[in-house]
């Protein structure tokens, strides 16, 4: 996702903006991943969010990864990665399950 938003930064801007959109998309994406998680994520949250919050922010910066490689036209790459995203809620159900009903995720904790 952060190369995509990365790339993507770069052929939609031109000049000099191309090397700060190059690195700002892609550090922006890191840090709204990075700061905002649900109670009980492998580190912990230095903002927590509500289930529904992670879960969309989530859609919105795989999405944006998605619709990057739809708008440089790679295609089968957006179509790739959007199956990808797809199988990987599907099978992590559990964990989509719980932040939708907004509980704690206790898939990650060492029992």
């Amino acid at each position: 996702m952060l190369i995509i938003l990365g790339c993507w930064g770069w052929h939609i801007s031109a000049g000099w903006m191309q090397y700060a959109a190059a690195l700002i998309l892609p550090v922006i994406a890191a840090t709204l991943w990075g700061v905002f998680r649900i109670q009980n994520d492998p580190k912990p949250a230095p903002v927590e969010v509500p289930g529904i919050v992670r879960l969309l922010l989530e859609w919105v910066l795989f999405g944006s990864a998605i619709f990057a490689l739809f708008s440089l036209v790679y295609f089968t790459l957006g179509i790739i990665m959007t199956v990808i995203v797809k199988l990987h809620y599907i099978v992590s159900y559990d964990r989509t399950w719980a932040m939708l009903q907004n509980k704690p995720y206790i898939g990650f904790i060492n029992k």
